[in-house]
């Protein structure tokens, strides 16, 4: 493994977004949408939807669009859409590999945006294959080791208990597909799962009632690119300029930020 923490680049990706509320709440839409169009609009029967539903929550979108998103990916509302998964890859400044990662309902729109973007950062779109080839990718997990437990007093909300950490190791380990497991920041385990095996980790985890805070495939590098600080800068200001698109779900480089 990389060493580095993904939660760590994931509450990274968070605090920019914060400060651009409305591009937040048009992504995380869009993400329960998809999932209800995916597995259905039952958050109990649908663990993708479920897990963006509480994404959605911690940063603050209205229960009412929640709904209303469920409903166009379900088709109950009057303007149901289809959303199509779409990668793209090419290079930045320094010849920085990246990886795009989008969701969207307009696919010539989109590659549009993204090629544009990379001719702006002093990079450029490559064909499918040019990038990709040093990237692998697998499952990430990150969660806390315990439980939420339910409140003896009426009108208050679920508590959380801690479990112990080695027991709740052990456990861990014994899943199938898991590959790795690291300490995270703020008491998060980190696990890495086979890419075929991420579901299966998850529903494991969701079963022993551990709390999950994250769950997505990741693309790693197998080879990084060292750059100096500087320009370390430049790419990362490159990176955001992906993100800062409604339509990308997640942008991977070969750098370590």
């Amino acid at each position: 493994m990389s060493g580095h923490s993904k939660w760590s680049t994931i509450k990274h990706k968070k605090a920019l977004n914060d400060a651009k509320k409305g591009k937040v709440f048009s992504k995380v839409s869009v993400q329960i949408t998809h999932a209800a169009r995916q597995g259905g609009g039952d958050p109990d029967m649908n663990p993708n939807l479920r897990l963006y539903i509480d994404k959605a929550k911690e940063v603050g979108f209205p229960l009412d669009k929640i709904e209303k998103a469920i409903q166009k990916g379900t088709g109950e509302g009057s303007d149901g859409v289809i959303f199509e998964e779409i990668s793209y890859e090419g290079f930045g400044p320094f010849g920085v590999q990246i990886i795009v990662d989008t969701l969207t309902d307009n696919k010539n729109r989109t590659v549009s945006d993204i090629r544009k973007i990379f001719e702006e950062i002093g990079g450029h779109m490559g064909d499918t294959g040019s990038v990709s080839w040093n990237f692998e990718t697998k499952g990430y997990l990150a969660l806390l080791p315990g439980h939420m437990a339910k409140s003896e007093k009426y009108g208050e909300e679920d508590k959380y208990v801690e479990e112990d950490r080695e027991s709740v190791l052990l456990h861990l380990m014994e899943l199938d597909g898991v590959l790795d497991i690291q300490d995270g920041e703020e008491g998060l385990i980190e696990i890495y799962t086979e890419y075929s095996k991420l579901a299966s980790v998850r529903d494991a985890i969701q079963l022993l009632g551990y709390v999950l805070k994250e769950v997505e495939l990741i693309k790693e590098p197998k080879l990084y690119k060292e750059l100096n600080p500087e320009n370390l800068d430049r790419v990362r200001e490159a990176l955001e300029r992906f993100e800062d698109n409604d339509d990308v779900q997640n942008v991977w480089s070969d750098v370590q930020l």
